[in-house]
This record gives structure tokens, sequence and C-alpha cells, in this order.
């Protein structure tokens, strides 16, 4: 367990040189346990508002504009809340490493085009297509994190296409 506490907190052995963003991680003072319920609190909010922003897609006239901001909140709450586990600038580094690098472009970038199309476009069908796109990259992101699971993922998918 504190092998695991270690490479979540971005303490495996390696030393960078010190910036602000290390200090800040450094300074928590959250114990483990607030940070397991800190993600665990944030990530379900973000379900939570994705599930609802969903439901809420069939109000008249409204609907696709609370929609699109309550989606996009919750996929970022969910993406937030691993940030108790590892830390502000591991998350961060995380996120950029060549694994994840794009899958994380394209989850930003469908994060800010659904509002776009949401708001200024208001083009609902892009809305919706970049919603889904947001919920794919988010998926193949969280994959990254688990051995393998992009491998099987793909295995499975060119199997049934087979």
């Amino acid at each position: 367990m504190d092998k695991l506490k270690k490479v979540l907190s971005g303490q495996d052995g390696s030393n960078d040189d010190r910036n602000v963003l290390q200090a800040v991680n450094e300074a928590s003072t959250l114990s483990w346990g607030t940070r397991v319920k800190g993600f665990a609190i944030c990530f379900v909010l973000g379900v939570l508002c994705s599930v609802l922003g969903t439901c809420l897609l069939w109000i008249p006239g409204a609907g696709l504009a609370v929609f699109a901001v309550m989606y996009t909140a919750g996929n970022v709450a969910s993406l937030a809340s691993t940030m108790f586990l590892m830390g502000p600038l591991n998350q961060l580094k995380r996120m950029c490493e060549k694994t994840r690098a794009l899958a994380t472009a394209i989850m930003l970038t469908c994060l800010v085009l659904t509002l776009c199309a949401a708001f200024w476009w208001k083009i609902k069908g892009l809305a919706l297509l970049f919603c889904i796109l947001q919920f794919l990259a988010f998926a193949w992101y969280g994959l990254s994190y688990i051995p393998f699971a992009r491998d099987a993922v793909t295995k499975l998918f060119s199997a049934c296409l087979n």
C-alpha cells in the first residue's frame, strides 16, 4: 500500500528541479484517507453532473445549453478528482506523457468545442458529436492507467469487426 501511495503521489524516486507547483504539492496537508475521500466525492459529483446533464438534454429550449455545461463540468470534475490522489503537478505530468498526450489533447479540445457548439454556434448535432468524442477520449485516457487495457479493448473491437 505504501508503494502505491508513493507512486500516486509522485515520490517514485525521481528528483526533478523544484518549482512552485512541486512546493504546493509537497506542502499539502491532506492525509491519504482524506485524499481518497476527496477523490471519491469529486468523481461521484462529476458522474452525477454528467448523468443529470444527459437527463436535462430533453428540456425544450435551453436543454442543449444545460446539457453541454453539465456534461462538460462533470467530465472536468471527474478528471480533476485524480488530482486528489496524485497531486496537481503529477496529474499534469501524467496527462502529457507520450501514452496519454493524444487522448488528453482530444478530450480537452472536445470539452471546449462542446461549449462552443452549444453557446456560440448553437448546433445541437455538433454539440452531441463533441460530447460523444469527449466520452470516447475520456475512456481512452482512463484506460491508459490500467496495464494492457488499451490492448485488450483494441483486440476486442478488432475481433468484433472481423
